[in-house]
């Protein structure tokens, strides 16, 4: 027995060993924990369908203890990740069942969302009043033990009594009265319910839209340019495009922008900036964008009015009978003399 076996080698051979460690991916150096550590299965870390952020947010609430508060806001003031981001994590978990979340009604009448997290996802009863460990069971009653009794004679009759005892007389049944009749409880009327409310639907606009602007001077070349640009603007938004019976309507609108001394890149900016997702009408919100938005004259040019026609003067004539004076374009006779000649 004290012989060494000098075949037999020292110890076996160390899983580390440079020969035996592989030439490519994931190298661990692993260290024995011994306290402070929480054990999490491989079906959470290596789960194919949850996401990273809740697979890590699943181990971190795992070791949390018990009580603590995991909110949404308390995560995300935790972790740099948002709200929004925390929420659909917490969801990915609910629904592959490493989470239950239920509405529980306090005593004092408040709502709380109580929070149940199962480190092995099933449908299970969740404990959450006391952990396993700290549950006592009753322990059970000793059994007692009764004394032996004697087997009882086959033929065994009560002894004969010396004296006979006086059966007591039967009491005299007492009369019982027919219960009442119950009081009828009064039905309460009915309470009047309101009729419902009907809201009148939304008609169309009954009044007219504000007039399309023009230019105060006809100018073919700017016409054409107003035209041009709004021909031009499909390339700028394919929701735009438009007919040539709209650029023919609303190119005087754009013309008077362009009388204003307003650049084709300010119209172009004005009508394609913050268009709706969805354009149905695109020569209706052209023209309210053009009638809308009309910029004022820059300061400092002469101020666009229309002419105004010239008043038409009739002169003053006197009457060739009368000599009372009256307004005609040719001289003659007043209309009381022209009546009495009439007469």
């Amino acid at each position: 027995m004290d012989t060494q076996q000098v075949n037999a080698r020292p110890r076996a051979a160390s899983r580390k060993a440079p020969e035996n460690r592989p030439t490519s991916g994931v190298i661990h150096d692993n260290t024995r924990h011994s306290a402070a550590f929480t054990v999490v299965g491989n079906h959470l870390s290596q789960h194919r369908a949850l996401s990273l952020l809740a697979i890590g947010l699943a181990v971190h609430i795992q070791s949390l203890p018990t009580g603590a508060r995991i909110g949404i806001k308390h995560l995300a003031a935790r972790f740099p990740e948002s709200e929004v981001r925390i929420a659909a994590a917490l969801r990915e978990l609910e629904a592959a069942g490493y989470l239950r979340r239920s509405r529980t009604r306090l005593p004092d009448g408040r709502v709380v969302t109580r929070t149940v997290s199962c480190n092995q996802p099933g449908p299970r009863t969740p404990e959450t009043a006391v952990p396993r460990s700290r549950v006592r069971r009753p322990a059970d009653p000793a059994p007692v033990r009764q004394p032996p009794t004697a087997p009882a004679p086959a033929d065994v009759s009560p002894p004969a009594e010396p004296f006979p005892v006086p059966t007591p007389p039967l009491a005299a049944p007492v009369p019982t009265t027919p219960p009442a009749d119950p009081v009828p409880v009064p039905v309460p009327a009915p309470i009047p319910v309101a009729p419902p409310v009907r809201v009148p639907t939304p008609t169309a606009r009954t009044a007219p839209p504000s007039p399309l602007p023009h230019p105060v001077r006809h100018d073919a070349e700017r016409e054409r340019l107003a035209s041009a640009l709004l021909g031009d603007l499909r390339r700028l938004s394919p929701q735009l495009a438009l007919s040539e019976a709209d650029v023919a309507a609303l190119a005087p609108g754009v013309a008077a922008w362009l009388e204003r001394d307003a650049h084709p890149d300010t119209v172009r900016h004005a009508l394609t900036t913050d268009l709706p997702a969805l354009v149905k009408h695109p020569a209706k919100l052209l023209r309210h964008r053009i009638t809308a938005l009309l910029p004022p004259p820059l300061p400092g040019t002469q101020e666009l009015v229309p002419p105004r026609p010239a008043r038409i003067v009739i002169p003053m004539q006197n009457c060739d009978r009368c000599d009372r004076a009256f307004r005609s374009r040719h001289p003659g006779h007043c209309r009381e003399c022209r009546s009495e000649a009439a007469a």
